[in-house]
């Protein structure tokens, strides 16, 4: 079965070193998007950007090669891939002979594109090419707000309100203090989020509440950042919205799902300071 309790999350674990792709294991995002009222008919567009950090394989001639790797899987796909069975496969290609990088990359290609139900773009980097550098998430944040907090979870989009005096702007907020829990361990998930709207002014302080709510919650990355983008929608009703959210890696993957009303976004993939 394609649920979290039947993935490898929680379980003791041998670690395979050869190429296996039957390790990877798609979770269906119809149940939770039911949860939050989405049906096949989604409000938003978006894409779940991928970094993993600890790719590694042999080259034609036994030698070790090392890359960085990007992937972005569309949120039209049916399934999400769990995080731990991500890890597991990547880590299978570490005593795998393959020819070439671009060998690699079509075989990492065709095996997420099959576990996820949808074409997914895969792009290798070597390190010492990468020339990122740390860009936190742009726009103004709310997290110095002077405010009490007493709720941490379960979400409550009734924290969302507009301002007293909402006037129509188009701004980017951003908070560092969103955490929320796997689902299956309930381990801590740490991450940043950039709220960025078009439309009636947002009560700041309303909207640090809401996040921090989801501190005890259990869910997945992509889950959260869906459910965000729904309740601003029904409680604010801007005319555009996007919602970024950049979670800290966890055995060497980030996971940073983008969610928007803008078929045309395309999210850049900034490596923030705490990535």
């Amino acid at each position: 079965m394609s649920t979290p309790e039947h993935s490898p999350l929680g379980k003791t674990t041998v670690y395979a070193d050869r190429y296996d792709p039957s390790l990877l294991f798609p979770i269906p995002r119809t149940a939770k998007r039911e949860e939050i009222g989405v049906g096949d008919n989604l409000p938003f567009h978006g894409v779940d950007v991928w970094n993993a950090y600890e790719l590694s394989w042999l080259d034609a001639r036994g030698k070790p090669r090392v890359a960085l790797a990007e992937f972005r899987v569309p949120a039209t796909s049916p399934n999400i891939i769990e995080s731990k069975s991500f890890k597991l496969y990547l880590n299978g290609f570490s005593q795998e002979r393959i020819a070439d990088e671009r060998t690699l990359a079509d075989t990492l290609t065709r095996d997420l594109s099959a576990a996820a139900g949808a074409p997914i773009e895969v792009v290798l980097s070597g390190p010492d090419a990468d020339g990122r550098v740390f860009t936190d998430l742009a726009g103004e944040s709310i997290d110095g707000l002077d405010v009490a907090i007493d709720d941490y979870g379960p979400p409550k989009a009734s924290h969302l309100a507009l301002a007293a005096e909402a006037d129509v702007v188009d701004e980017a907020l951003v908070s560092n203090l969103l955490r929320s829990n796997c689902p299956v361990t309930g381990q801590p998930d740490w991450g940043s989020v950039q709220i960025r709207y078009r439309g009636p002014r947002m009560d700041r302080a309303g909207l640090l509440r809401y996040l921090v709510s989801f501190r005890n919650h259990n869910e997945f990355h992509e889950q959260c950042a869906e459910r965000i983008f729904v309740d601003v929608m029904a409680q604010c009703a801007p005319v555009y919205l996007s919602v970024y959210a950049r979670y800290t890696r966890r055995g060497g993957l980030d996971i940073n799902p983008f969610r928007s009303t803008d078929a045309t976004d395309a999210p850049g993939n900034p490596r923030g300071t705490r990535q």
